[in-house]
């Protein structure tokens, strides 16, 4: 088995076994782990990152695709949820190669994971919410994808799970396209649940793509009520609600759009919201 190097910035911790060798690991500073191209390798470094009480970062092995065979954070999750911080750098892709049905992530209400320089989140399937990603904390996308996955329920891509009371999960995209997921009740690519937090941003003259998703309300996205929903830059179009609302559904919550065109969605852009989505039109 490989081992996963460990570049450790303190001399006291606990002993941990990653690939067959015993590394000791800090208790509050960061650490950086260089992860091989394996499902194991990656599976042991997210557990490493979750064992230390400061932000840490996983360097992805670059161009690798981490084929995820069985759940490794429950039944439901590809990998060990997240409880810390925890940064993984690209380029790489992180995807279900199984006939198991499971999202590739958890984050959980202590959980903080950035995903940065092109890390692809793709083929996530799952009876639930958030097919690609379940959000209880904070997600960050930035200049990485998020495609091909697949919920039961709400949030295809990903899900900030609906939180009645307490710290309420946040997920920001930052030129991050988000396309080809589906969810069998509303948000296709991203649903924004209630008192949740989504902020998307893309550039002048390329605007960050929200395309090609599919959802029986709000094929694109659909935020709850409660909610606080802003889009900058951002296109979202060319995807589908089998019901209504192809585009953007709102029920509720703040909702701002600034240069972000929302058009040439299925069967409408964003009939049915309630208010109206700002700067929609169809």
């Amino acid at each position: 088995m490989r081992k996963v190097r460990t570049t450790i910035h303190a001399l006291i911790g606990a002993i941990v076994v990653i690939g067959g060798f015993a590394v000791a690991t800090p208790t509050a500073q960061a650490i950086t782990i260089p992860v091989a191209c394996s499902e194991n390798d990656l599976v042991a470094a997210v557990n490493l990152a979750n064992s230390t009480a400061a932000a840490d970062t996983l360097v992805l092995a670059s161009g690798c695709t981490y084929g995820l065979t069985s759940p490794h954070g429950g039944l439901a999750n590809g990998l060990p949820v997240i409880t810390t911080r925890i940064e993984m750098i690209g380029p790489a892709t992180i995807t279900r190669s199984s006939l198991l049905l499971f999202r590739i992530a958890e984050v959980g209400g202590t959980g903080d994971l950035t995903l940065t320089t092109s890390v692809a989140i793709t083929n996530g399937s799952v009876v639930g919410n958030g097919g690609g990603i379940l959000n209880r904390g904070a997600v960050t996308f930035t200049r990485s994808s998020l495609s091909g996955n697949v919920a039961t329920l709400n949030g295809g891509g990903l899900a900030n799970v609906d939180t009645p009371s307490g710290t309420a999960p946040a997920a920001t995209f930052t030129r991050s396209p988000v396309f080809d997921n589906t969810a069998l009740l509303r948000g296709g690519g991203i649903y924004n649940g209630l008192r949740g937090t989504l902020t998307t941003t893309g550039v002048s003259g390329s605007p960050m793509p929200v395309i090609g998703n599919t959802g029986l309300q709000g094929g694109g996205i659909a935020a709850a009520s409660s909610t606080a929903t802003t889009m900058t830059q951002t296109a979202v179009s060319g995807n589908v609600a089998l019901l209504t609302a192809g585009g953007v559904l709102r029920v509720g919550g703040t909702m701002t759009t600034t240069n972000s065109p929302i058009s040439a969605n299925t069967p409408n852009n964003c009939v049915g919201s309630t208010p109206a989505v700002p700067n929609c039109t169809g």
